[in-house]
């Protein structure tokens, strides 16, 4: 009789939060609702064996000591972007000049916000993953329970992964940035920042207060009586589920109706109570999706087209210096601080010197600024007035603002570079980049800790990260026993980063993460990069004559390579998977369609890989292999009309072990 009362509650409660924070159509009183709500909270307190994960009382969490990190099923792709409608019309006829007028395009609006996979067995929410780099992000299922506009329980039991863009209205924002201003508390720059850091709270509670809402964009169907064969119809399936899917949704049949759209909400938006930088367009077709795949990094079948930046203008009140990792001097304006894209600018980019020069900045001039790409303020020109031209001409620094070190330009470079390679500001630079995500991914130590700690003198250069001990972090401002541990562990789990990560994480000039990859994947070993000649170098792919002279002489500096040496007697080993440069499947490219019931299709590739075979989003006549899984797709049909040869999932895992085989003779 309870279990059943209980039953009765939840799917009463979970259908008035839909209508209320889905569908923004309220059907119940909040004293009806609250009463309903402390029914349900007081009957499984009593009968706590009848409490399960999809009750709305679960929304709210606890603490947490961290986020864990959670391998995406599917990854999340980014998006190209387009900035003219020059480009819409040309990526559009490219679709049309393979798949002819016939192809229908999505138009949605682009959420500014932060992008998040939602898993779901049986109907119910099991967990919510943040994007990260796309094949690994952060667990955030607690806090996300917190935000009514994710439903906890669909309206059918199926099994789905969903991506959606967590957002805070702009009414939300205002609010909760008068209430931090009343407790004398930080305030937020604008509703994007509010929203990732409220969405990223250890504490699921703070989470819950803040009002945080998602709209759905996409989903990956596993296990349905429903299959829809367009994007269009995929939100239309999301929305009878229970998700919340943005209303302005736009069918377009050619490229000129998503111009259209795109005109239309680019004056319109202001008057959205969300905020969105551009339009999506996809292809409608899922087919013809799936015919064209992915390049490396995005879907050929969608781009973000970008609304035009917003310009303000405001005054030059100084120009201040920063030293990068590489030694380079960037000049900063500061400005009078002004509202710019949502958010207050009081620094802005001027990239160089020789920018400055061009544009003739001078303090106290009246400048425009604007945000490239919705993310940097930049100096775009100077408003002239009658006072420029009595203003002092700006001067370059001479010699270093954190060292005073005389500064240099390097050959056919533009910039001042420091080369002291003990300069304060650059050390701590490259401190900063050796714990950062893309390099040895150290958690909790940020700026500020790394500064303590070459303040103290602690941490100099990299080796100096493993000889620290708990003492050590124990003497850092305000940080206790157990910070101090986290510390302490978080160092001694990066020594077995990836080879690459760590390539990346020694801030060798022009090396940046994808080159590292390139150096790792040819290589094999840190060892052999440091014995590389700039010969051999320059013979590897994607690493040009400039960066080849860079990495040589790089590792022909003796200090560089007893900090490495260093590294090595400390226990930091980098690992490394290398890509076998020959084997069985040397030569041949392979196609993944379908779901593959061993393995995931990530891990099908990297199988692939291994053998010294490639792969391919898309069927061609050069193509050696498709591989065909379960609910096979259109290249299942292409292969058939081209000749290529199919394997199944069996065929293709014995091929795999055939060419193992081959290799351990």
């Amino acid at each position: 009789m309870m279990k059943q009362r209980i039953e009765e509650l939840k799917d009463l409660i979970n259908k008035y939060n839909y209508l209320y924070y889905v569908e923004e159509n309220p059907s119940v009183s909040d004293f009806e609702y609250d009463k309903l709500f402390a029914e349900l909270k007081e009957l499984e307190n009593l009968f706590p064996q009848y409490k399960t994960p999809d009750s709305p009382t679960q929304r709210v969490g606890a603490i947490s000591e961290k986020f864990d990190s959670y391998k995406h099923k599917y990854r999340l792709y980014s998006l190209d972007n387009t900035y003219t409608y020059e480009d819409i019309e040309k990526w559009y006829e490219k679709l049309t000049a393979e798949y002819g007028n016939e192809v229908e395009l999505v138009s949605e609006l682009k959420i500014d916000g932060l992008a998040i996979a939602l898993s779901y067995e049986n109907g119910v929410f099991v967990r919510g993953v943040t994007r990260g780099d796309g094949v690994q992000g952060e667990d955030i299922t607690a806090n996300l329970k917190t935000i009514k506009a994710i439903p906890l329980k669909l309206f059918q039991n199926v099994d789905i992964e969903v991506r959606g863009e967590i957002f805070m209205p702009k009414t939300s924002f205002e609010k909760l940035n008068e209430e931090s201003l009343k407790n004398g508390e930080k305030v937020f720059a604008n509703p994007r920042n509010a929203a990732s850091g409220s969405i990223r709270q250890l504490d699921s509670r703070i989470t819950a207060k803040r009002d945080l809402s998602m709209f759905c964009y996409t989903a990956i169907i596993e296990k349905s009586d429903k299959k829809p064969q367009t994007h269009y119809d995929t939100l239309m399936y999301l929305k009878e589920l229970g998700f919340k899917v943005n209303p302005n949704i736009k069918v377009c049949k050619n490229a000129q109706e998503v111009i259209d759209y795109c005109k239309y909400w680019d004056t319109e938006r202001s008057k959205l109570n969300y905020a969105t930088d551009g339009v999506v367009v996809k292809v409608n077709q899922l087919n013809i999706q799936e015919d064209l795949g992915f390049t490396a990094r995005a879907p050929k079948w969608a781009t973000a087209f970008k609304f035009p930046p917003e310009e303000a203008s405001t005054k030059l009140l100084d120009i201040e210096y920063g030293v990068g990792k590489t030694g380079a001097v960037t000049p900063v304006a500061i400005l009078t601080p002004v509202q710019l894209a949502g958010s207050t600018v009081s620094r802005a980019s001027l990239h160089n010197f020789d920018e400055i020069k061009r544009l003739d900045v001078r303090i106290g001039d009246t400048v425009l600024i604007m945000k490239a790409a919705e993310i940097i303020p930049k100096v775009i020109t100077v408003l002239n007035d009658e006072q420029h031209n009595t203003r002092p001409e700006f001067q370059p620094p001479a010699e270093c603002p954190s060292c005073h070190c005389p500064l240099y330009t390097r050959a056919k470079e533009v910039g001042l570079y420091c080369e002291n390679p003990r300069c304060p500001e650059k050390v701590r630079a490259q401190l900063e980049y050796w714990v950062s995500k893309d390099a040895m991914d150290i958690d909790n130590l940020g700026p500020s800790v790394i500064a303590q700690l070459y303040d103290l003198n602690l941490v100099r250069n990299f080796a100096d990260f493993y000889k620290l001990t708990i003492d050590d972090l124990l003497k850092l401002e305000a940080t206790k026993e157990k910070s101090a541990n986290n510390i302490y562990e978080g160092i001694q789990k990066s020594k077995n980063r990836s080879l690459a990560r760590f390539i990346n994480a020694l801030s060798i000039k022009n090396v940046g993460k994808e080159n590292a990859a390139v150096l790792a994947d040819e290589y094999g070993s840190i060892e052999a990069l440091m014995d590389a000649s700039i010969e051999s170098l320059e013979n590897v792919k994607g690493i040009a004559n400039k960066m080849a002279t860079d990495i040589y002489t790089y590792f022909r500096c003796e200090e560089n390579v007893a900090i490495i040496k260093e590294l090595f007697a400390l226990g930091v080993v980098p690992e490394h998977t290398s890509v076998v440069k020959s084997g069985k499947l040397e030569n041949l490219t392979f196609v993944l369609t379908g779901t593959l019931s061993s393995m995931t299709r990530p891990e099908a590739e990297e199988k692939i890989k291994s053998q010294g075979g490639r792969t391919s989003s898309s069927v061609t006549s050069k193509t050696s292999y498709v591989v065909a899984g379960e609910k096979a797709g259109s290249k299942f049909d292409k292969a058939q009309k081209l000749g290529v040869i199919i394997l199944t999932e069996e065929q293709f895992i014995t091929l795999l072990e055939k060419g193992i085989e081959n290799e351990e003779k």
